[in-house]
């Protein structure tokens, strides 16, 4: 069972993800929370494997509660909630240890997937998220694309065909039925690609696909 918490201002938006968890067998929602205080307080007393974060809230918003939560129960798992105008605070809240970022409109389905996958350890992105987060950091040059380009000299052809896709925000299993391989391959190939790129996670990986022109829509700042 897959212990959930509810963190949002929206009492409307509570109850909605409340009503789809509790037509699943595998997901409990243990408690719910309208404000980053109390969610750092909830956590500490329901133990949730996932907490769905807002990140706009009164008093303590969504980032610094991530990064509360990850500071005193480094174990737990933290998937945003965004909507089309957080993207000011998406790379901060990545910075804070989110572990994936689902839009608010994003179908039922694709939710309860998002919630299990990070349960899992996966890191999931709503593809339109994703690409507005490649956007910001491209645009910002927050990595130096000088330096980073050149280490595609030690990808395989393979993993530079994994890159572009996760570059145009394809899940694992995307990816897997795209390049008619095992998912856990495409695993082994994103795990070697951050080690051979220096990237901590997906985001990273995606912005570097854009800088080197590996993605369709061939992205760069």
């Amino acid at each position: 069972m897959i212990r959930v918490l509810l963190v949002d201002d929206q009492q409307l938006v509570r109850a909605g993800l409340r009503m789809l968890c509790g037509t699943t067998e595998d997901l409990e929602v243990v408690g719910e929370a309208d404000n980053g205080h109390q969610a750092t307080q909830l956590v500490e007393q329901t133990l949730p494997d996932v907490v769905l974060m807002d990140l706009r809230m009164p008093g303590v918003d969504g980032i610094t509660a991530t990064s509360r939560i990850l500071a005193a129960r480094p174990s737990t798992r933290i998937l945003v909630l965004t909507t089309f105008d957080d993207d000011e605070h998406l790379y901060p809240a990545l910075a804070a240890g989110a572990h994936g970022f689902l839009a608010k409109d994003a179908a039922p389905e694709e939710v309860l997937d998002a919630v299990r996958r990070v349960a899992a350890g996966d890191s999931p992105f709503s593809r339109e998220v994703l690409n507005r987060l490649v956007r910001t950091a491209v645009s910002a040059r927050e990595t130096d694309r000088d330096r980073q380009v050149p280490r595609l000299t030690e990808l395989t052809d393979r993993e530079r065909d994994v890159l572009g896709l996760v570059g145009d925000g394809l899940s694992n299993g995307e990816i897997a039925q795209r390049l008619h391989i095992g998912v856990t391959t495409v695993k082994t190939h994103v795990a070697s690609l951050m080690s051979k790129t220096g990237s901590t996670n997906r985001v990273r990986l995606a912005v570097l696909a854009a800088r080197a022109e590996l993605t369709r829509d061939r992205t760069s700042g």
